[in-house]
């Protein structure tokens, strides 16, 4: 299936875009997609975290995404 991820951050520079779209298997869960991208932009693994959400709510790894769902990178966020 076809997903498409929002970047937002400096996980936008790190992909080169505010979105991309990826094929996915069935059944992939958030954990699988973080390994995925981490293979494809290793700078990803340098973030102090990452956290992912699907449909404005923060996903754990073990969730599965749908061909539906919005998934969203969020990087680290600093400021005072």
């Amino acid at each position: 299936m076809t997903i498409k991820i929002l970047a937002f951050g400096i996980t936008r520079d790190i992909l080169g875009g505010s979105s991309l779209e990826m094929q996915i298997p069935g059944h992939t869960r958030v954990a699988d997609l973080r390994a995925t991208l981490y293979a494809q932009y290793p700078a990803l693994q340098k973030l102090s975290t990452l956290a992912i959400a699907l449909n404005t709510e923060y996903a754990s790894d073990e969730e599965l995404i749908g061909e539906k769902d919005e998934v969203v990178l969020i990087p680290p966020v600093s400021g005072g």
